[in-house]
């Protein structure tokens, strides 16, 4: 029996008020039983319903879509155009490559659907030198303004691109000079903010940096991780000196690098704030661009000496001459390296006229290997820990008797696994 009927049977026209959200309507109902009113109500209520989700802005549509999975994901992007948008900029904001032919599929997809390459905002290449073998590479891709010639297909896949804003690259040194290319400007990656460059050479030897070289007069990055490079004390030119560059941080990863090359690319960051190389203990092959004077590489960072917060040398086999200089350093507060005597020079029959200048407002000293090593050093050492107010600055924690006991246990923030370190905070 209808809602809308009494016991006495159906009649063929009744009209009823029906209260709908706290307002009343008119509904008819026909001898059927069914009410006009009431059935469009209900029709009307789950549009309003469906309505809902589809109405919201795509910001939120987007934080909603994150939460559920990429299978999910695929089968909400096929509902409308304007949710395959939204699923599209989440599906394909990070994208990573195992295999070139992947990379190549990709890209010639992203010629016809440009749209979602600006959708790409961190991509990592990560495959070995077989993977290569088989394919060709000089191949077209539009939408760049560069030619096969100078690109090849790998590479342009990355230009178009717009929005990236991370790379991450670990391939073989075939395709360096193809990448290389995408830094020699005009800048297609005009968003790029972290990028980290590695090719995997031969017997495991060092890639030429200069092949990539202007990725340090890169217009907006801001963080650089070069690994297992090379580049000699011949440095390198630009067409036009660029100035006020962004970069913030420079990680050189076991590479075999000229001091004097570094001394001309500091020069090109407006306000370096954290620096970090590191190399083995037995580097193989052997070094033949770096110097053995860790003095040599202070000196090339003096011309970020104003604005560096943070220096990291793990370099075991560096040597030193003479004490360091770092007074100059005034904004530095964090300074890592492997032994004590690197700081001091070591012990030598002539007098030691001078002693470690220590930065103005250094709190943090750490050590990555044995204390103590050298019985000159260690009382300098010493010294420098009880009379540290010579600097303006003052002692927080002495608890120790001497700096061969282990002031902290913190493991220091290195690309590479090392062992406990020993930090003496001033």
């Amino acid at each position: 029996m209808s809602r809308d009927t009494d016991a006495s049977g159906p009649s063929p026209t009744t009209t009823k008020a029906v209260k709908r959200d706290g307002k009343m309507t008119n509904g008819c109902s026909n001898g059927n039983g069914n009410e006009n009113g009431n059935t469009n109500g209900h029709v009307n209520g789950n549009s309003n319903k469906s309505r809902r989700l589809a109405d919201l802005p795509d910001s939120i549509l987007a934080q909603i879509f994150q939460a559920i999975s990429r299978n999910d994901l695929c089968s909400v992007s096929r509902v409308n155009r304007s949710w395959h948008e939204v699923a599209d900029s989440i599906l394909y904001n990070k994208v990573r490559f195992g295999n070139p032919e992947h990379h190549l599929v990709f890209g010639q997809s992203l010629s016809r659907r440009v749209r979602r390459g600006s959708a790409i905002h961190f991509a990592s290449l990560e495959y070995p030198q077989n993977e290569l073998s088989h394919l060709i590479l000089n191949g077209e891709l539009g939408h760049t303004h560069c030619t096969p010639a100078h690109l090849d297909s790998l590479s342009q896949t990355i230009s178009a691109m717009s929005n990236l804003q991370e790379l991450e690259i670990s391939v073989p040194v075939t395709l360096l000079e193809g990448i290389g290319a995408l830094f020699n400007g005009p800048f297609d990656l005009t968003c790029l903010r972290s990028c980290s460059l590695f090719y995997q050479c031969p017997d495991n030897a060092y890639w030429d940096l200069r092949e990539n070289i202007h990725i340090f007069a890169h217009p907006t990055l801001e963080t650089l991780y070069i690994r297992r490079a090379k580049l000699d004390y011949r440095g390198f030119n630009f067409n036009e000196r660029p100035h006020m560059l962004p970069l913030k941080r420079l990680h050189l990863i076991e590479c075999d690098i000229s001091d004097d090359a570094l001394g001309d690319v500091m020069e090109l960051p407006e306000a370096l704030e954290e620096f970090v190389m590191t190399q083995s203990a037995d580097p193989t092959p052997e070094l033949e661009e770096s110097s053995d004077n860790m003095g040599d590489y202070i000196v090339a960072l003096s011309s970020q000496s104003k604005t560096l917060q943070s220096i990291t040398i793990d370099f075991p086999t560096l040597g030193s001459r003479r004490s360091l200089r770092m007074r100059e350093f005034e904004a530095l507060s964090t300074l890592r390296v492997n032994w004590d005597w690197q700081l001091f020079g070591r012990k030598s029959r002539k007098p030691r006229l001078d002693s470690f200048g220590v930065p103005p407002n250094l709190r943090l000293l750490e050590f990555f290997n044995e204390l103590g090593t050298d019985e000159e050093v260690t009382e300098l050492l010493d010294y420098l820990i009880e009379t540290s107010y010579v600097a303006a600055k003052a002692i927080r924690t002495t608890p120790v008797k001497s700096v061969n006991d282990k002031l902290a246990h913190e493991r220091p923030l290195l690309p590479r696994k090392r062992r406990e370190s020993y930090a003496i905070l001033l």
